[in-house]
């Protein structure tokens, strides 16, 4: 059994006056590592939110009626509580007036459940981001020797707890995620028919990785009008599945000012969207697998270790590119993603002129955990 960062954090915030908001993609864990929580409190009651009857349960709620749906239950838990209506006015219901009680309410559409929380909840939640397994996670769990071995493996199927447990049967678990279930979320909201072109749009990104991507340009590869593009792009990072870069600008007339690039949480997923599984001495994208990967892994990091930074990637009119910044404490970290160790990168001069309080690095396949696992 792998020991998730998270679990140990709820633990710590459990009876302390507040709602816990776990949020992630399907398939993350989010319910087996509540499960193991709740099995450990006698006095506690499980919501699923994906059960029409607990939607009908919830649907007219009053304290008193709450009171007497969990009796002398001291902890509550709502899985998948995106699917019940109003459920921002509904946990703060719970939250106000029944104060013996610890709520755990668990999404994975941020667009339904943190856009109907924030304001309700102010002041009275915990919220947690949850994310597929991570590289730290799983040297944890078997050493960083094992780790580093499984690197290529890692880079082809990604760290989905089912993916990572089911060795041999990888592909197999990730065609069941990447058929449907994965975007069942983005699915049903909003009455969405066009899963097909959904599909289309996830494979276009997942051959653009590392490349700023056009609406126009996606929209004309899926048969969606750019603004349809725009909501299903949200719609997808709102769910965990992808996220993106902004472009990086403020000195240079020829800098990119308003481009975005687009990666994929999980390498697995990426590369069953497009069917390929070959080995990495057999693909020519393992520049963008790399960088994927590490990225991926760059943001589960981030939230780890709370860490504030801004992130973007800069590209001028003429090609000039770095693959990732971070900005923090006044300075630029410039990242440049190589496979190889040998591959020559270097800070483009404009670049350094421009913007003189810089540091630029080169992430290769020997030097890349002091990248995803140090503590800065």
């Amino acid at each position: 059994m792998i020991q998730r960062e998270i679990d140990t954090i709820i633990r710590k915030k459990l009876y302390s006056g507040k709602a816990i908001i776990l949020l992630g993609a399907r398939q993350v864990g989010k319910t087996t590592i509540l499960k193991k929580i709740v099995e450990e409190y006698p006095d506690s009651i499980w919501f699923n939110g994906d059960d029409p009857d607990t939607i009908s349960l919830f649907e007219t709620i009053s304290s008193s009626r709450l009171q007497a749906i969990f009796g002398n239950k001291k902890l509550v838990v709502i899985d998948e509580a995106q699917r019940i209506q109003d459920i921002g006015i509904k946990l703060k219901l719970i939250t106000d007036q029944i104060k013996s009680i610890q709520l755990i309410a668990t999404g994975s559409s941020a667009f339904e459940l943190a856009n109907t929380i924030n304001e309700p909840l102010t002041g009275r939640k915990w919220e947690y981001r949850m994310l597929p397994i991570s590289y730290a996670e799983m040297v944890a769990h078997h050493g960083l020797l094992e780790e580093r071995r499984l690197l290529p493996h890692r880079l082809l199927y990604g760290y989905y707890p089912e993916v990572v447990s089911n060795l041999g049967n990888e592909q197999e678990m990730l065609r069941q995620l990447s058929d449907s279930y994965l975007y069942k979320d983005i699915l049903t909201w909003g009455n969405i028919k066009k899963s097909d072109k959904l599909i289309k749009l996830l494979q276009a990104l997942a051959f653009q990785i590392g490349s700023h991507v056009s609406n126009n340009e996606l929209g004309q590869i899926c048969g969606l009008d750019s603004k349809t593009v725009d909501s299903y792009l949200n719609l997808l990072e709102q769910t965990f599945i992808i996220f993106h870069l902004s472009s990086f600008s403020r000195n240079l007339r020829n800098e990119l000012k308003y481009s975005r690039k687009y990666y994929f949480y999980d390498n697995g997923i990426r590369n069953a969207l497009i069917a390929n599984f070959n080995q990495i001495e057999l693909r020519a994208d393992i520049g963008a697998l790399w960088e994927n990967f590490m990225l991926a892994e760059r943001q589960k990091y981030i939230l780890h270790t709370d860490l504030w930074v801004n992130q973007y990637y800069w590209r001028t009119k003429e090609q000039k590119e770095i693959d990732y910044i971070e900005d923090y404490n006044g300075t630029l970290h410039a990242f440049e993603f190589k496979w190889n160790k040998k591959a020559k990168a270097k800070c483009p001069a404009s670049f350094s002129k421009a913007y003189p309080q810089n540091e630029f690095s080169v992430i290769h396949q020997e030097n890349y955990e002091n990248f995803i696992m140090s503590t800065k």
